[in-house]
């Protein structure tokens, strides 16, 4: 059976490829110690579990769920982006629970793209983007990110360039990979930018709590909802990646949108899910700050195994990663990550997988036990 032309335009992601390699090397008997994926290995909060083990007894919660899910998990999220970011929305109209953020840049591309349009694309940035455009028959236009400019990009430069055809934006602040964040008056310039260009402006936004001092959503930004949706996740923030609960929000208008793909795409998620994602936003202060406590003290470890590497890094920077910049005259990153995965049994990321802007770069995941990034040091 010949398969769609649309499977030539993208390749096996690289983490799936590449863990394959790391597998086989685990088989064979290698201590391989994985920094390379950003899978939180802590566990969610206790009151999560507990709600989600007593939610299973509940009439009703085997059957179908609602679309849209349950009217409080809308609610929670609402309550939370208040709470957190000063960002009112409406729970019946704004907020679409997902099943993984990553689902709603499937469900907002084919909401949004007719074959041919232009979209511009992070680089560096999540390869997600890159390959749902390809799939959905837009077209990919990267935009430079680069350290000198602080990982923003250039907007002024951008809007000499032929824009007509775009239509969406993707913007990920805090920014996946490098950990960069954007001031309000950037948000402020990009939701400017959109505006005047009539573009769909979509900011990823599932980092803001993990290392982060000042948590910000770009919809607090006035007359964004005009233009922009926002991802975001339980994901990091609460040690639930393979619950997969997500959320979009914006106007309603675009929100029916994404609703309109999702309901032919799932038949709701599953009730005790619901439940435990609830009491998870429900979280008070205390479980931010320890979680911060244990990225903190991961970081300080992996800042010491970056400098064993000869690597530079941003210490300001947020998120569940470090991000560094090899030494100069070091080798390119595939070759740097593979003759330390070789040599050293330790798997890293190399900053290309995220674009041609990610050469000379490679990532650390904090999503390792202190003991392991000590055994890593020591390898060296």
């Amino acid at each position: 059976m010949i398969t769609a032309d649309r499977l030539n335009s993208i390749q096996e992601y690289y983490f799936s490829k590449k863990l394959r390699e790391v597998r086989g090397l685990m088989a064979d008997g290698k201590p391989i110690i994985n920094m390379g994926i950003g899978s939180p290995d802590l566990a969610p909060s206790p009151q999560v579990l507990e709600t989600l083990r007593d939610s299973i007894i509940e009439a009703g919660a085997h059957q179908y769920q609602s679309y849209q899910g349950l009217p409080q998990l809308r609610e929670a999220i609402a309550h939370f982006y208040q709470q957190k970011f000063e960002v009112t929305v409406d729970p019946s109209s704004e907020v679409l629970p997902l099943m993984g953020s990553k689902e709603g840049i499937m469900h907002i591309s084919m909401a949004f793209l007719n074959e041919g349009d232009e979209v511009l694309l992070p680089n560096p940035g999540y390869p997600t983007y890159t390959s749902v455009t390809n799939l959905v028959g837009g077209a990919p236009v990267s935009y430079d990110l680069k350290a000198e400019n602080g990982w923003f990009p250039d907007l002024e430069e951008l809007s000499k360039k032929d824009l007509s055809k775009v239509k969406v934006m993707w913007i990920s602040y805090p920014h996946m990979p490098t950990g960069a964040t954007a001031t309000k008056e950037q948000l402020e310039s990009l939701v400017e930018f959109a505006k005047e260009n009539e573009i769909l402006l979509v900011n990823d936004n599932p980092y803001s709590f993990v290392l982060s001092s000042n948590p910000t959503s770009i919809l607090s930004i006035d007359g964004a909802k005009d233009c922009t949706l926002e991802l975001n996740s339980l994901s990091k923030t609460f040690n639930m990646a393979g619950w997969r609960v997500g959320m979009v929000l914006g106007s309603a208008e675009h929100i029916t949108a994404v609703l309109k793909v999702k309901s032919n795409m799932d038949s709701g998620m599953f009730y005790g899910i619901q439940k435990g994602a609830i009491a998870a936003l429900q979280s008070g202060p205390e479980w931010f700050e320890a979680l911060d406590k244990v990225y903190t003290k991961r970081r300080e470890l992996m800042f010491q195994l970056a400098d064993k590497l000869g690597c530079t890094y941003d210490k300001n920077a947020v998120g569940m990663f470090v991000w560094c910049k090899l030494p100069k005259g070091a080798e390119p990153s595939e070759d740097f990550i593979d003759k330390v995965l070789h040599d050293k049994d330790i798997f890293i990321a190399p900053g290309t997988i995220f674009g041609s802007n990610g050469e000379g770069y490679i990532r650390f995941s904090l999503c390792v036990k202190e003991e392991k990034i000590e055994e890593a040091i020591e390898r060296f």
